[in-house]
């Protein structure tokens, strides 16, 4: 499986780096200056080569390799038509339109190569009265609605510490590649996929959406807390803090005579929340009263979702995120040995032998996802292969 990445900054790189995370091989097209993301910073790590190399970058294009071209030369052109004819998924996140002024719309990738899926990630949608607006991740989240719910008070909108409208639309960008490529083993032709930093934040709203589509509130932010279920959020314990998930009434009972909180008007949910201010200061007090690892044993003790708060450093440090695969080691180019953080799936094949039914054999390319997984790739540094593999031949260049 091959995937021409031809994005820049995060939701497209985002998206192919899913798609290297299962094996497939990514080839990043970065124009001669490189990916935008490679002077965001700092922080930069020194190689060996005495460039910086952002930290950004190292997050978002793990498992790809890299060749740099400009597509408005005749040599770049070149590259992605020869490139296009091989791959099997090309990704772009252009503003609508300026691929299409390179030469190379959807109609005439398709020409060149009709079961290509093309993933195209757009500010706020390809069309629309202000589909040809530039979309970053903060003006997502403002004109998502995102920074509206989040933060203290609604006079102090406040981003998410993640840049999340950006990851959002890398997987739900994935996620439509590999249903167009389900798709693809029964007609064997490619199609459009597209999706918007826009899109993919509305599609994340969950629960606070239908609080407006259905019951006709427009939410506002709730700081630390839920704003349905109650207690459900930041508490202080005498040494830190605490975070609870009373998920249920039944967990309720089992809270409430621990820790001194009975009240007949909270026996159920729907009037905790009614009387949230009253019932979140009482948990305050409650466990204001013992450190916060007595709280937490306690809690572990009743069945009852609890947890830290941790820093990044607690995270990385932490034995049970290093249980779960969530680190891997890479050799890079001009860094060496570094840590990243790695992909969060895991696959595990059937404990017993089961029988693979001839219907459900494909002869389609598929994923196999990499035991060794390859570091980001610094500027070019694979162009002369990948011009060899794609037939291309540089000399007298």
């Amino acid at each position: 499986m091959v995937v021409a990445d031809l994005s820049r900054a995060l939701s497209g790189p985002h998206a192919a780096m899913m798609l290297g995370d299962l094996g497939a091989r990514v080839i990043k097209v970065e124009s001669p200056e490189g990916d935008d993301s490679r002077g965001w910073g700092p922080p930069f790590a020194r190689g060996s080569d005495g460039r910086e190399h952002s930290t950004y970058f190292l997050s978002c294009n793990r498992n790809k390799e890299s060749v740099a071209a400009d597509l408005r030369s005749a040599d770049g052109r070149e590259l992605l038509t020869a490139l296009a004819a091989r791959a099997d998924v090309l990704i772009e996140n252009f503003r609508p339109g300026v691929l299409d002024r390179l030469g190379f719309s959807a109609a005439r990738l398709h020409e060149i190569n009709p079961a290509l899926v093309i993933l195209s990630i757009t500010g706020f949608g390809h069309d629309g009265p202000e589909g040809r607006r530039p979309g970053y991740d903060q003006i997502a989240q403002g004109e998502g609605g995102l920074m509206s719910v989040t933060g203290p008070a609604p006079d102090e909108p406040t981003r998410v510490g993640v840049p999340i409208c950006d990851i959002l639309a890398g997987m739900y960008g994935a996620y439509g590649v590999l249903a167009a490529l389900v798709e693809r083993n029964s007609t064997g032709r490619g199609q459009v996929v597209r999706i918007s930093l826009l899109g993919a934040t509305v599609g994340a709203h969950a629960y606070q959406g239908t609080r407006y589509t259905v019951a006709g509130e427009v939410p506002g932010p709730a700081g630390n807390y839920h704003p349905s279920i109650c207690p459900y959020g930041l508490y202080r314990a005498a040494d830190g803090w605490v975070q609870i998930a009373v998920g249920s009434d039944a967990l309720w009972q089992r809270l409430a005579p621990a820790f001194g909180l009975d009240r007949p008007q909270w026996a159920l949910n729907r009037d905790r929340v009614a009387d949230h201010d009253a019932v979140n200061a009482a948990v305050d007090a409650a466990f204001g009263q013992h450190e916060a690892a007595e709280v937490l044993a306690t809690l572990a003790g009743l069945g009852i979702p609890a947890g830290r708060v941790r820093d990044f450093e607690e995270v990385y440090t932490w034995e049970q995120t290093r249980s779960q695969g969530l680190l891997i080691e890479v050799d890079h180019a001009a860094l060496g040995r570094i840590t990243l953080p790695g992909p969060p799936l895991r696959f595990e094949a059937p404990v017993f032998e089961a029988p693979v039914f001839e219907a459900q054999r494909s002869e389609a390319p598929g994923f196999e996802a990499p035991r060794e997984h390859l570091a980001p790739p610094t500027l070019d540094q694979h162009g002369q292969q990948i011009r060899s593999w794609l037939g291309l031949d540089r000399s007298g260049q």
